[in-house]
């Protein structure tokens, strides 16, 4: 009789735990054992607008609660207050943590994973490298090359045939090709007008989906599926190993050729891996070139490059032409400030003749507040602290800071924040207007500020007045839009457009 009666409670408590969470799967209720998991998962499809949602309710920040003993509570917040204590005034408290390592463990030891002396060696390292003239001229060279022999050819051949294309794609394809040119000095022609497949590549897409699939599920779950090796984590294993593969390749065949010119760095063919390869660390210089570390910081240093410039561009043409005026205003920008059409077949831009296009540049910055590359930061207090606000938070609460939710805050931005208004960028003198890192978040905030974000922004003018000024882009009517559950917030579907040469102006 006791066993009949406990059966019926576990069916009445399952129908009842069933009906409640269909009838209101926009909410986020705290149930025994599985916490906020189900609620979460049933919003899964839009996770990025549904925990934006939550935000606005709960005053920007609320504790999600994860399954019991899984270590997935979490402080969710979109407060520039709570950002920047935990990134700039408190920034010693806060790290990576050993659970972040673990998600990313393919990433090694690389800078993203690093804490502590690592981290400031490698920053130091990588700052240095970046200020380089011989680094600043590479970049220069290497995005005008791969936009006039890569990305003008498929654009200029899909205008030819009239064919749609996903220009997501095509931006994916153009800056992997431009990242392996300045890490590894080596082009692997992923952007071409056959898009010829590339495994190492496609494995790049496919971990980063696997990353991200591992933040949102216990860590119990995805270990004991990488021990038997089915799901997500035998996606990862392929994936993982054929981008070594890959890397290991790089390294062997650049050993080699300093081996015969005597390990020198030739300036005119600058790139990172023979930088690491050759340059003398002082104490740090033999562990700068063991194998691993370069390994680990050259995967670091691709996906840092491939994919915020890319997933950046893609989101700015899609709102580009969905406001036209935009378009317009950057053309008028480019015609006074730089002149009309030279006659050329295509016409490329110069760092200094864009540093002179502010209007553009607020595109970009617009861009970013509503589409940041990385929706998403963890963080992980050593020590317990007290909030901004009067969150106590200790070791058992991670602080997951959702990018995306900030740049759609009034308190932020105003009223109109979900609109895209460049002009918000630009001051009264006609110049652009300073944000604090805590509030624009795209390029992270305080000592973790993104080295690249000088680079980042050339790199997107160079690539989005090019495109803009020689050609007419166009979406394809009713192509659906929506973010990626990813690490990189790129669209779901891709974007499908259509392309026109621009007639000479």
């Amino acid at each position: 009789m006791a066993i009949l009666l406990l059966g019926l409670l576990i069916v009445f408590l399952s129908t009842a735990f069933l009906w409640s969470w269909w009838r209101d799967r926009s909410s986020l209720i705290n149930w025994p054992v599985v916490g906020m998991i189900p609620g979460l998962f049933s919003n899964l499809y839009h996770a990025h607008d549904f925990l934006t949602s939550r935000l606005l309710q709960s005053e920007g920040t609320f504790l999600f609660k994860g399954p019991w003993f899984s270590g997935m509570n979490f402080l969710v917040t979109a407060d520039p207050m709570i950002v920047h204590h935990t990134l700039s005034k408190n920034f010693a408290n806060y790290v990576k943590g050993a659970d972040f390592k673990q998600i990313l463990e393919v990433l090694g030891d690389g800078i993203f994973n690093a804490d502590s002396d690592s981290w400031r060696f490698q920053r130091r390292t990588i700052h240095f490298l970046l200020k380089q003239p011989s680094f600043q001229m590479a970049v220069e060279r290497t995005m005008k090359l791969k936009v006039s022999k890569g990305l003008f050819s498929v654009l200029d051949n899909a205008s030819k045939l009239g064919c749609e294309v996903d220009i997501q794609d095509v931006f994916q394809r153009f800056t992997f090709d431009s990242i392996c040119m300045l890490v590894l000095s080596f082009d692997p022609e992923c952007l071409s007008v056959e898009f010829p497949n590339v495994p190492f590549e496609k494995a790049f897409d496919c971990i980063e989906e696997v990353i991200f699939y591992r933040y949102i599920v216990p860590i119990s779950i995805w270990k004991l599926q990488r021990w038997l090796q089915i799901g997500q984590e035998r996606t990862m294993r392929k994936a993982w190993e054929t981008f070594d593969f890959f890397v290991e390749q790089c390294l062997a065949r650049k050993r080699e050729q300093l081996d015969q010119r005597k390990n020198t760095v030739e300036s005119e063919n600058f790139d990172l891996l023979t930088y690491f390869l050759v340059e003398d660390g002082g104490e740090d210089g033999v562990f700068t070139k063991s194998n691993k570390f370069v390994r680990d910081m050259t995967f670091n240093l691709l996906l840092a490059g491939r994919d915020t410039v890319g997933a950046g561009l893609v989101w700015l043409f899609w709102l580009v032409a969905a406001h036209p005026f935009v378009e317009q205003k950057i053309l008028e920008e480019i015609r006074e400030h730089l002149g009309e059409n030279t006659g050329e077949k295509w016409r490329l831009f110069n760092v200094e003749e864009l540093s002179k296009l502010v209007y553009l540049h607020a595109v970009v910055c617009e861009t970013l507040r509503l589409y940041p590359p990385v929706p998403f930061e963890v963080k992980v207090p050593v020590e317990s602290d007290i909030l901004p606000g009067g969150h106590h938070v200790n070791r058992d609460i991670k602080i997951l800071y959702s990018l995306y939710s900030m740049g759609r805050m009034e308190d932020i931005w105003g009223k109109d924040c979900l609109k895209f208004r460049p002009e918000r960028w630009i001051s009264e003198a006609g110049k652009i207007k300073q944000v604090p890192s805590y509030k624009f978040t795209a390029f992270n905030a305080g000592p973790r500020t993104c080295l690249g974000k000088e680079l980042g922004f050339v790199e997107m003018k160079l690539v989005a007045s090019a495109i803009i000024w020689n050609y007419s882009i166009k979406v394809v009517e009713d192509h659906p839009v929506s973010p990626s559950l990813s690490l990189i917030l790129y669209m779901k579907d891709g974007l499908k457009v259509r392309v026109a040469k621009r007639n000479a102006t």
